[in-house]
Parts: C-alpha cells; structure tokens; sequence
C-alpha cells in the first residue's frame, strides 16, 4: 500500500471492515483480535487510526479491551429461552447493551391461503405485516417478519414499531395464553443477507412462532438470526417424585 493511502486511509474503513469480520463468522466470540501493530500492518494506515476505529468498537460493545492483554470479540450473542416468548427489547437490555429497530415495511394486507391458514382467519381478512430489523449495540441479529390479527390488535399501524416492538404492542392488547415454536436451519436470501449485513447463502436460524390469546390467534412470526450471531437454550424441571431413572 503506497504512502498516501497510508495517510488518508479513515478510521472507518478499519472499523467497518473489522465489524463485517466479526459478523460473517470469521473472528468468534472471545476470540483475541490481532495486535493494534498487526493491524496497523494488515491495513498500512497509521497507528491512531486503528486506536480510534478500536476504541469507537469499543464503546459499541463489538469488542472488549483487556489491559495489557489486547482486545477480544465480545460475547454478543443473544440467548433465547426456547419455553418463553419474550420481547427481544427486554433481552438486551438485561444484558445491559443498546437495542434498536430498523422498520422496513408495516402495512394492512388481505392474508393469503397460507397466512390465513395459519392463523385460523378466512382467506382474505385483513391482517397486518410488520418487517423489521432488530440490532444491538449496532449489530444486526434479528430479522422480524411477522403477521398480526388485525381485529386483536386495531392501532398497530398507528404505533412507532421504532420505539416499541410488535411483542410488546401483543403483550398490550392481546395476552399470551398459548405459543408455538419451530426452529429450522435456513440459507440467506439475497434480501435477508443484506438486511442482517451477512453474505447470500449464509446459515441462518429460522424461528417460527405463532402467538394465541384466549385461543384467538394473535401472531404468527418468521424471526431469522445470523446463525453467528444467536442461540437458542430451553431448559426445564421435573418434579422428584414424578422423576424416572434416565
């Protein structure tokens, strides 16, 4: 790399190119990122570039810079119970990081056989369809693609789905009585792939889940993650006296 680039390459090429490591698998969770020398080296910029573009990741929360150890890919990855139904603006709070929302589409549509179908509603009712992005810290690791009984749920459209998410807008007007989830292991569409800022093709974990309240359903929801990025756990317990021998 000639002497000028050297000088005019910005911090945010490094960053960007760090932060697009992380997320298409290359650099784990825990991993130890290269020196700031060795990127220095890798890139040919100067060494405050790497230092600001490491410091602005930093306080994202992509990585973690231990003292006299180097920096390392923090452990980003949200943790899913599989027997709970939870908003996903509650998860990531609790592990104390920045929740935001990309709204891509929220409109009043006539279900198709299929949604309808699914959600126990003549072919044709109205329903509405949100699409979002959800992110932490900056870092996209849900893609929400999600129907809703239009009859339980009257102003959705009329809510910022920026600021409040779908879950929280159900849990409001249409209680949780009952939940169904399948998880399936997904290729990226070319859509998805750039929404969730991975390459096409690319594993995805397909969450399928369908919300009933007062046996009326409320949702049905396709929720893609970054197979990088996401995990699912679910864990239960039997009482002693109900207990067999394994």
């Amino acid at each position: 790399m000639n002497a000028r680039r050297k000088r005019t390459l910005s911090y945010e090429v490094v960053k960007t190119s760090i932060q697009r490591r992380i997320a298409e698998g290359g650099w784990q969770p825990g991993v130890r990122l290269p020196s700031e020398r060795e990127l220095v080296q890798e890139f040919g910029c100067a060494r405050m570039t790497v230092h600001r573009a490491l410091r602005e990741l930093e306080a994202e929360g992509l990585i973690e810079r231990r003292q006299g150890s180097g920096s390392y890919v923090a452990e980003l990855h949200p943790i899913s119970n599989l027997l709970q139904v939870r908003d996903i603006r509650e998860e990531i709070a609790e592990r104390g990081h920045l929740h935001t929302t990309q709204v891509c589409s929220v409109a009043r549509e006539k279900a198709s056989a299929e949604i309808a179908a699914a959600m126990r509603l003549r072919k044709g009712t109205a329903v509405f369809r949100c699409q979002l992005v959800h992110l932490e810290n900056g870092v996209p690791i849900q893609y929400e693609d999600r129907h809703v009984n239009a009859s339980l749920v009257p102003d959705l459209l009329t809510r910022d789905l920026s600021q409040i998410t779908p879950s929280a807008v159900l849990f409001e007007n249409a209680p949780l009585t009952e939940a169904e989830q399948v998880i399936e292991a997904v290729l990226a569409t070319p859509e998805q792939a750039l929404l969730l800022d991975v390459l096409p093709g690319s594993a995805l974990l397909m969450v399928s889940r369908r919300t009933v309240s007062q046996g009326a359903v409320a949702s049905i929801a396709r929720l893609y993650h970054p197979g990088t990025r996401y995990r699912l756990i679910g864990s239960f317990s039997v009482p002693e006296a109900a207990g067999r021998p394994a």
